[in-house]
């Protein structure tokens, strides 16, 4: 009979232990910085005449994304690759023509370059 209370006091001792070091993982776990996905990108050049689906890549979203998330991609896109900032006017051009592409908006001549 005395033994028990003894396994009971274990068993409340061992869930308090393990309920402790549960809640200090889950900290260190909330607490720690953010780590970068692997992201695939896209192998191969861009095609005579851009479609949807490669300006979608181009501005990493969906082909079926709204028009809000669309200029903010663009904008994202464009801050990194802007010719002022040291990027490339063609890069520039395909950006702004995948823009034009997933708003609608394409021009028959297509790219500039």
């Amino acid at each position: 009979m005395a033994t028990t209370p003894l396994i009971a006091g274990i068993a409340i001792a061992a869930a308090a232990y393990a309920g402790r070091y549960g809640i200090q993982a889950w900290q260190a776990f909330k607490t720690r910085p953010p780590t970068a996905r692997m992201r695939r990108f896209y192998d191969g050049g861009f095609q005579p005449t851009m479609t949807r689906r490669e300006a979608a890549l181009i501005l990493g979203v969906r082909e079926r994304t709204p028009t809000d998330k669309v200029r903010e991609a663009h904008r994202r896109v464009m801050v990194a690759n802007h010719p002022d900032a040291g990027g490339s006017h063609y890069l520039a051009s395909k950006i702004n023509e995948a823009k034009d592409v997933m708003l609608g908006k394409t021009k028959s001549g297509g790219s500039a370059f």
